[in-house]
């Protein structure tokens, strides 16, 4: 099977699906070639040379999921966003792996490059206990379309240095620093949701790296309870983190971002604004490290610029628009 995207913007209907349009099916009901997403993933070829499409059906699938890094260019298509669960509950206490424990309770990782995941919902349903991470993505090239990620603390964990990644109308929840890491991951027309008063972001942009997490077009709203919201505040000295025309919400404070109590770091960080909307979006009060981006100097957020690569034999576009433009990735 190759990898025409027209292929993957067909989304079987029920009662209507043609299981030879992908290479296999995952049915939790028994009706497809398997009935859990890890072996369907387990049993793909390693290193293919035309891309692999999962398709999963509608369910809830309650494991851990790992796509090794000798499964890249996987796809996995879900029925539906809201229907086609992946869900699991590890977090820091549970696994009790030291001070390193946030790192193995995610529920879904991706290791492999040239992902794409879509229609799903991936979720870490341990509750508000502490870290428990629900995606661990370190693929490069990486696409998540139309997804839910569920959680509370370290939701996203957008990890990988040299990785880019990209978030295209997809809904993230979560308490504390729920998008954390080092990858440079943009974030297009997605809904981020605040469920306590706390932190949106921590990123640990490596030092030599333009770009961290970059939000377009999206839009942050909050429980109705949550009053106290900060846009950030750095994991590490370096941390970038910028929002681009996005409409935040009353919940979002007035100076926008945190120092994590290290005055130091004000100098290294670099955080951002464009054209923030909304009672949140006032910059007013921001604190006086944070910036806003002329118009001119916003262009240079564009994705096709922040997900560029000096390694690419091809314009970021030919990835990052997977599942959208009628072509062939190159992948």
């Amino acid at each position: 099977m190759g990898i025409v995207l027209a292929l993957l913007l067909t989304v079987p209907t029920a009662g209507g699906e043609d299981d030879d349009e992908y290479d296999c099916v995952v049915d939790a009901d028994g009706n497809g070639d398997y009935e859990r997403i890890q072996t369907a993933i387990d049993d793909a070829k390693s290193f293919p040379r035309e891309r692999i499409t999962i398709f999963v059906k509608d369910g809830v699938y309650d494991e851990k999921v790992s796509v090794h890094a000798w499964n890249p260019s996987v796809s996995l298509v879900g029925e539906s966003r809201d229907g086609t669960v992946l869900t699991h509950d590890d977090h820091f206490e549970k696994v009790d792996r030291g001070r390193n424990s946030t790192f193995f309770t995610y529920t879904l990782r991706t290791r492999g490059n040239d992902l794409y995941l879509r229609d799903m919902t991936v979720e870490n349903d341990a509750g508000p206990v502490g870290q428990a991470v629900a995606l661990h993505t370190e693929s490069d090239r990486a696409v998540f379309e139309n997804c839910r990620f569920l959680g509370n603390q370290d939701t996203v964990y957008a990890a990988g240095e040299g990785s880019r990644q990209y978030f295209r109308d997809c809904y993230v929840e979560g308490t504390t620093d729920f998008v954390f890491g080092s990858a440079t991951a943009v974030f297009e027309n997605c809904r981020i949701h605040s469920k306590a008063d706390s932190y949106v972001t921590a990123a640990s942009t490596p030092e030599h790296v333009p770009f961290g997490f970059v939000f377009s077009d999206c839009a942050l709203t909050a429980d109705p309870d949550v009053t106290d919201v900060y846009l950030g505040r750095p994991w590490r000295d370096h941390a970038r983190t910028a929002f681009l025309r996005c409409h935040m919400g009353a919940h979002v404070r007035p100076e926008g971002w945190h120092n994590w109590s290290r005055p130091d770091v004000e100098e290294t960080v670099r955080y951002v604004e464009y054209d923030s909307r909304g009672p949140g979006g006032e910059r007013a009060d921001r604190v006086p490290w944070s910036s806003e981006l002329t118009a001119a100097a916003a262009e240079d957020y564009a994705p096709e610029n922040v997900l560029s690569g000096r390694d690419d034999r091809r314009p970021a576009t030919a990835w990052y628009r997977r599942g959208l433009d009628d072509a062939t990735d190159g992948a």
